[in-house]
C-alpha cells in the first residue's frame, strides 16, 4: 500500500457555513500544496507584512497534500494572492475572525496506490462495516510531528517543570522530519549545548538565534528561553502529548469493551492501538455514545465515568492529572473538552482502477466527509486492516 505518493493523492477541503456578509475581517480561501498551514501563514505574513495577531484560521491541514481552508485577516487586503505552493482567494468580508468552531467538517479525496486485486476487494468489503460501525476517533501520526528520535514528549518535561529538558527536546533533538538546515543547526546545539556565545557565532542566520541570544545573556533561564518559542509552536507540543494520552484512553476503553479476538492492532503515532473488526449492537451503542475528556488538570473534576481511565493513563507517564498544566508562560495551556470515541465517515465511496504509477497494481480512490478534528488516515487504516500489506 502506498499513501501520499503524490500531493494530489491526498486532497482535503474544509467545509463551513460561514459566508461573507460584511465586517472588518477579510475572508479568504487558502489552497496550498506540499506546505504546512503554519508555513503558509508565515509566507502570507511576510508577503503582506501583516501582524500575526490579525490573522485567524480554524485548524492545521496536512503538509503532504493539496488542501483548502478558510482564513481571515483583520482589515486584510481585499484581493487574492498567488505564489509557489499556495493561493489565496478573496471571498469577501465578515464581522468576526474565522475560528475552529466554524469548521463544519472536512471533505477528503484520497488515492491509495500499489494494491493487489485481493487488497482492493478486501478494502471495498470493509466499506459498509466502516459506515455501520464507525472507526475509532484516534489522533493520527500528523499530530505527533514534534516528537523526536527519543519519542519523549516535550510537554511532559514542561509539565514537570524541567524547562531545560523541554527546551533541549524542542531545539536540539533530531527529528525524522528535519530539513537539512535544521539537522545542521541541531547538531551544533547538541555538540555545544550550554556554550551559548559559541552557538551564537555558529547560528548567525538561524531562526533559533533569538533564543540563543537570550541564553547568552541569561545562561540558566531555560524557562524564559522556552517562552521565546512561538506560541503556536508551543501549542503543538502540548497537543501532541495530550493527544497521545487521549489515544491511550480510547485504546483502554476498546480493550474493556471488546473481546481480545475482535481486535487487531495498528500503528497510530508510532504506538500500537486496537481497532475492532466488527462490533455487536451493544458494543456499537456504547462506543458511539462514549465521549472521552481531553486529559488536562482543568478537566479532572469533570471527567465523569472516565476519570479513573484518565488517571491510569496519566499515571503511566509518571504524572498525576493535576500536573497536566502549564505554569509558565501563561499564554500556553492544554485544551479542555470532550472528544467522541468513535466517528462515522459520511458519503463514503470507493472506485478502483489500474495504477498509473505502479504497473500491474491497482489504485483505490476514496471520497468521504468527517467531522472537524477527525483523521482521514484513521479511516484508511480501518479499511486496510485486513490487508496483509498493511
Amino acid at each position: 500500500m502506498k499513501l501520499r505518493r503524490l500531493p494530489e493523492d491526498f486532497r482535503v477541503e474544509e467545509l463551513t457555513q460561514v459566508s461573507p456578509d460584511g465586517g472588518d475581517f477579510a475572508l479568504y480561501r487558502l489552497t496550498k500544496r506540499s506546505l504546512g498551514t503554519l508555513e503558509a501563514i508565515e509566507a502570507l505574513l511576510r508577503r503582506w507584512k501583516v501582524q500575526r495577531a490579525r490573522i485567524s484560521f480554524g485548524g492545521l491541514k496536512d503538509r503532504h497534500a493539496v488542501t483548502s481552508q478558510f482564513v481571515t485577516i483583520l482589515r486584510g487586503p481585499r484581493r487574492g494572492l498567488r505564489q509557489e505552493h499556495l493561493q489565496l482567494e478573496y471571498l469577501g468580508q465578515t464581522d468576526r475572525p474565522f475560528e475552529p468552531r466554524d469548521i463544519g467538517g472536512n471533505r477528503f479525496d484520497i488515492v491509495v496506490r500499489s494494491l493487489s486485486e485481493a487488497e482492493v476487494a478486501r478494502s471495498e468489503s470493509a466499506l459498509p462495516v466502516a459506515v455501520h460501525d464507525g472507526v475509532p476517533n484516534y489522533f493520527d501520526d500528523q499530530r505527533f510531528g514534534s516528537l523526536g528520535e527519543s519519542r519523549e514528549f516535550i510537554a511532559r518535561a514542561w509539565c514537570l517543570g524541567d524547562y531545560e529538558r523541554a527546551l533541549w527536546l524542542a531545539l536540539a533533538e533530531a527529528n525524522p522530519h528535519d530539513r537539512p538546515e535544521d539537522r545542521e543547526e541541531k547538531d551544533v546545539l547538541r555538540e555545544h549545548w550550554g556554550q551559548w556565545d559559541h552557538c551564537r557565532e555558529l547560528l548567525q542566520r538561524s531562526p533559533r538565534l533569538n533564543i540563543v541570544d537570550f541564553l547568552a545573556s541569561r545562561p540558566k533561564d531555560f524557562r524564559g528561553a522556552l517562552a521565546r518559542i512561538r506560541v503556536d509552536q508551543r501549542g503543538l507540543y502540548l497537543a501532541a502529548f495530550q493527544s497521545a494520552l487521549w489515544n491511550r484512553m480510547l485504546a483502554e476503553l476498546l480493550r474493556e469493551t471488546c473481546d481480545a479476538d475482535q481486535l487487531l492492532h495498528v500503528e497510530v503515532g508510532q504506538e500500537s492501538h486496537p481497532f475492532p473488526r466488527t462490533l455487536s449492537d451493544s458494543q456499537r451503542e456504547a462506543l458511539h455514545a462514549a465521549e472521552l475528556p481531553l486529559p488536562t488538570a482543568r478537566s479532572r473534576h469533570e471527567a465523569g465515568p472516565h476519570a479513573e481511565l484518565m488517571r491510569r493513563v496519566v499515571a503511566a507517564e509518571g504524572l498525576e492529572v493535576r500536573q497536566l498544566r502549564v505554569k509558565y508562560p501563561r499564554d500556553s495551556f492544554f485544551s479542555k473538552g470532550q472528544r467522541p470515541a468513535f466517528v462515522v465517515p459520511q458519503i463514503l465511496t470507493a472506485s478502483a482502477e489500474a495504477d498509473d504509477l505502479y504497473p500491474s497494481r491497482r489504485k483505490l480512490r476514496l471520497q468521504f466527509e468527517l467531522p472537524r478534528g477527525s483523521y482521514a488516515t484513521i479511516v484508511i487504516k480501518r479499511l486496510m486492516i485486513d490487508c496483509a500489506a498493511y
